[in-house]
């Protein structure tokens, strides 16, 4: 089967997110499928983007085909994103019917967050007798007006709603990463039958090949172990989304207790207003961000692993986050601070789920499992790491993305 993956923001462990793509990518050429991914070449989202001189290029990464189309430069979630959104959408509309010659699809899979990218894959499904999937990530418009506090009359609003319903009515199948979200695609017109739900979830074979940690960042956390401190580790981005001052404010709490450290690794655009919140207290240590291969290494030396959402009324629809993948894979203790309906710490009994934006709870559930023996941090650890192996390793969730679409 030839698959046509368009996603605005595709990456690849070199060059950073989104991993997604990739992934299933992958799984499906090991299973005997052609894979083309349709991506832009300036995300916000990657470490490294792409430089293309030519309005489009192709590009082989590990057996995976990725067409950049080229955009504006941009930064941040302000109109310059918007620009680089339109720009995508455009170019690839006009280049729909040469995709469909070219590439000579059996599925085209829309799948860039906004909806938009599905005027495309409808077109290029179209030209090729091709079925056509909207796999979705987050519910736009809702996003932007729910988080961005943007009108539902704004023009920007009005044309993500119209890309949503064009989708929920034109395509073929709906494969949510969202457990929750029936009743809400229902409303904006989907039949339900098209419904499915694959998840986010991890490639093992990283745990198994990968980077070795960079010499200064070892070195720093090798320190803090012959120290005898219990290391608190967060690892990835710093957006407005993680609540990353509740860990914050819990490592101020506990700041005399000498046994504890928190250490932070990873950038982005809250990075600044987190170290002004953390400065003077010598129990918070930030560490530059480091290539997703090395993150295995890293995770390994930790003790207690951290992930802390803010309150938001769009988690009423469940969440999917990779990086608690990567916390379970690790085999160490986590601590989850979100109210959302799916909590993977509480199904796998991997660690202690607590209550978002609340310093005093985060703290508390810290003191908790410093206060366990080592075989039960073992066992914890022990406990996320079977749970995603056996319902979130991507050999798994590709044959199952898989058969959706041959069932179609």
């Amino acid at each position: 089967m030839n698959i046509f993956l368009i996603n605005h923001y595709a990456g690849s462990p070199k060059l950073g997110m989104e991993f997604r793509p990739y992934y299933l990518a992958k799984e499906w050429i090991k299973l005997g499928h052609n894979v083309t991914i349709l991506a832009a070449n300036n995300s916000h989202l990657r470490n490294i983007n792409p430089e293309i001189n030519s309005a489009i290029k192709e590009e082989i990464i590990e057996g995976i085909k990725y067409i950049w189309v080229k955009t504006p430069k941009y930064s941040g979630n302000g109109i310059g994103r918007i620009m680089n959104m339109f720009s995508f959408i455009k170019k690839t509309l006009h280049k729909s019917k040469y995709f469909s010659k070219k590439y000579k699809p059996d599925v085209v899979i829309a799948s860039s967050t906004y909806p938009s990218d599905n005027y495309v894959a409808k077109k290029i499904a179209k030209y090729s007798n091709a079925k056509y999937i909207f796999e979705v990530h987050d519910l736009w418009p809702l996003s932007p007006m729910e988080i961005g506090k943007m009108s539902k009359f704004h023009p920007f609003i009005f044309l993500m709603q119209h890309g949503e319903h064009f989708a929920y009515k034109k395509c073929d199948a709906v494969i949510s990463m969202l457990p929750k979200t029936k009743e809400h695609m229902k409303y904006h017109g989907l039949d339900l039958k098209k419904w499915n739900y694959v998840p986010n979830g991890i490639l093992v074979k990283e745990w198994y090949n990968n980077e070795k940690l960079n010499k200064h960042h070892n070195n720093i956390l090798n320190n803090l172990k012959l120290q005898n401190k219990t290391i608190i580790a967060y690892a990835g981005g710093y957006t407005y989304a993680d609540s990353l001052d509740t860990v914050i404010e819990s490592a101020k709490i506990l700041r005399n207790n000498k046994k504890l450290v928190f250490v932070f690794v990873g950038k982005g655009n809250e990075e600044n207003s987190l170290k002004k919140q953390a400065k003077g207290f010598s129990n918070i240590i930030f560490l530059e961000a480091i290539p997703k291969t090395q993150i295995p290494d890293l995770l390994k030396m930790a003790d207690i692993l951290v992930i802390a959402w803010k309150k938001n009324p769009l988690y009423r629809f469940g969440i999917s986050p990779n990086k608690i993948f990567d916390y379970m894979m690790a085999a160490k203790p986590i601590i989850h601070a979100t109210d959302a309906p799916n909590n993977f710490v509480d199904n796998a009994k991997c660690g202690i789920a607590t209550e978002p934006e609340n310093p005093q709870k985060f703290a508390k559930a810290i003191l908790k499992l410093q206060n366990k023996t080592k075989e039960e941090l073992r066992k914890m650890g022990e406990n996320g790491q079977n749970y995603v192996l056996m319902n979130y390793d991507y050999k798994v969730l590709s044959e199952k993305f898989i058969t959706i679409v041959e069932n179609i």
